[in-house]
């Protein structure tokens, strides 16, 4: 049983169509290539930040474009990298007077096609870096040749960016920052039932009952192993403490993500969310902020992953700086 209700020639079309239409004030829909825009900017971003990847793991990239995130999304069909020419299109529009930025999650097809773009982009005398996101702890191995997978913490990233980028700071500054950001990140996601598989209906992979996919991708990428479900505030207490520990500088203040896979519902996130909260609060750990909800789904999998990012001196203002995106918005602060 095929449970996506998707076209079946042109289901990324329709979804950004749609995805514009609702939100005509913020987005601007280019169709060939494929990509969207933002309509408004801080007048003070010298940079442009732009980002994208596989599609099926919306909200990313295009649910967080608009003032205080990122200037431009670029999608790829479901789970599979967006072309080069794509990435250069947006990226040349997007461009601010210093250049453009890439926020890359560290998949090979997304490293080439961002890395190629880039390449197009020099070449046409625009400044280019880029900052890779690397957060997931199921690819934290040596026998893994492509090292950490990126996944929640580009959402936490993409915010800090945005803000960093909204005070007028310049490429280099922008790229370091970034890069001390994903650094400071890391994630680890659990699931109950496989995602629909979008080429063939049915659930991608099977699990027996009572078994969770620890370490699953968000690609829906196999775990390293399957676990006996020890209950919800063990498996809790064991994610976030797996996180913490990995963190590579101790943590007393951090960012959360508590982030549905697809299938899950808002009343199990925020019960996941205080449990969460509970382990931190044990260990010392001061939440300074947090998301919960559904940002980046592997299309209609149960499960969901924990993301922290150890805060340093300045960030949070980055964090908390205003933004205004379909999937996100930041108000400004009271004074």
């Amino acid at each position: 049983m095929n449970r996506l209700f998707l076209p079946a020639d042109n289901a990324v079309e329709r979804a950004l169509q749609g995805l514009a239409l609702t939100h005509p004030a913020l987005l601007e829909l280019h169709r060939d290539p494929l990509y969207l825009t933002g309509r408004r900017r801080n007048p003070a971003r010298r940079v442009g930040l732009v980002s994208g990847g596989g599609s099926g793991h919306e909200p990313l990239h295009s649910g967080f474009v608009g003032p205080g995130m990122l200037d431009a999304a670029v999608p790829g069909r479901v789970f599979a990298s967006p072309h080069n020419r794509q990435i250069h299109e947006a990226s040349k529009k997007a461009a601010g007077p210093d250049g453009v930025l890439h926020i890359v999650k560290n998949y090979t097809g997304d490293r080439i096609n961002f890395g190629i773009a880039a390449e197009r982009l020099r070449a046409d005398g625009i400044p280019v870096r880029r900052v890779l996101v690397d957060d997931d702890l199921a690819t934290d191995d040596a026998s893994t040749a492509t090292g950490r997978r990126g996944t929640g913490a580009t959402v936490l990233v993409e915010k800090l960016l945005g803000g960093a980028a909204d005070t007028g700071l310049g490429l280099d500054e922008l790229a370091d920052l970034g890069t001390l950001f994903a650094d400071a990140s890391r994630s680890v996601a659990v699931a109950a039932r496989a995602q629909t598989s979008p080429s063939r209906g049915g659930e991608a992979f099977e699990l027996p009952d009572n078994t969770l996919e620890y370490g699953v991708g968000i690609h829906g990428e196999r775990a390293a192993e399957a676990l006996p479900n020890p209950g919800l505030e063990d498996l809790v207490a064991h994610m976030t403490d797996q996180v913490l520990g990995a963190l590579p500088h101790a943590a007393d203040s951090v960012l959360l993500l508590v982030n549905g896979l697809g299938a899950t519902t808002l009343l199990e996130l925020q019960a996941v969310h205080a449990l969460v909260c509970e382990v931190l609060d044990k260990r010392g750990v001061h939440v300074a902020g947090r998301l919960v909800g559904t940002y980046v789904p592997a299309l209609d999998m149960s499960g969901f992953s924990l993301t922290l990012t150890t805060l340093q001196t300045g960030w949070l203002d980055f964090w908390n700086s205003p933004a205004h995106t379909p999937a996100f918005t930041v108000l400004e602060p009271t004074r």
